[in-house]
């Protein structure tokens, strides 16, 4: 009797130790999970910033274009 008493404690604490051991997995996968998190956010407001110069850069090329197809037509002209 007195065995399975030591055996169950035995058992007992290496239980103690796993959860120990999970406890601070959790911990750290925890803190992982908020550098992800701050990181996704981070990329996430660089790839807006990056549409609106996207979309500045279009604009402005198009403007550019209309103004070269402008001044080939005044260069027809002027032959």
């Amino acid at each position: 009797m007195k065995q399975d008493i030591q055996g169950i404690k035995a058992d007992q604490v290496l239980v103690k130790q796993d959860l120990n051991g999970i406890k601070q997995d959790v911990h750290e996968i925890k803190e992982d999970q908020h550098l992800i998190k701050r990181a996704v956010l981070d990329t996430n407001e660089r790839v807006m910033k990056m549409e609106t110069v996207l979309e500045n850069q279009h604009s402005i090329i198009e403007v550019l274009s209309l103004r070269s197809i402008q001044q080939e037509a005044e260069l027809k002209r002027i032959k």
